[in-house]
């Protein structure tokens, strides 16, 4: 990974809030020039630390939805069972957000479901059924109270 200094870190700072401003005021922001600030942006993503941009949606009012965040334990923590795993949780379409984690449990998935009875079947049809899982236990959100642009 390239060494990126603070000025890279503003530009970093402000496309995390603002993924569609325009290159001639994130450069103003920055205190930039604009083809300066467009060369470090492009460097940025050819490098790979800007991986992408995003639309944040919020569910739409006809359809609901809701958060869970599930704890997932694995019978063994092999690199075999982790990459079995993820290749299978990577093909769930419910899930938004997925992390290796240290403590108690091996993974913290994020889901997006319409509504309990849908989290039921999922839980059946899906989680309960990924390859190698233990143990799941599943919080549901009540309310959002941050939310910042995925980091993709």
């Amino acid at each position: 990974m390239p060494n990126i200094d603070a000025i890279d870190r503003r530009i970093i700072r402000v496309l995390r809030g603002e993924g569609r401003i325009s290159n001639a005021d994130l450069s103003q922001r920055v205190g930039l020039s604009p083809s300066a600030c467009h060369r470090r942006v492009r460097l940025m993503e050819e490098t790979g630390i800007i991986r992408g941009y995003a639309a944040l949606i919020d569910a739409l009012p006809d359809e609901g939805g809701l958060v869970v965040v599930t704890q997932i334990t694995l019978d063994r923590q092999t690199e075999d069972y982790l990459n079995r795993f993820e290749a299978a949780v990577r093909r769930c379409p419910e899930v938004r957000d997925c992390y290796l984690m240290t403590g108690s449990a091996d993974y913290l998935v994020k889901l997006e479901v319409k509504d309990a009875g849908d989290y039921e079947r999922l839980h059946k049809e899906v989680l309960s059924r990924l390859p190698g899982v233990a143990r799941l236990q599943s919080s549901f959100a009540i309310r959002t109270v941050v939310s910042h642009a995925p980091r993709i």
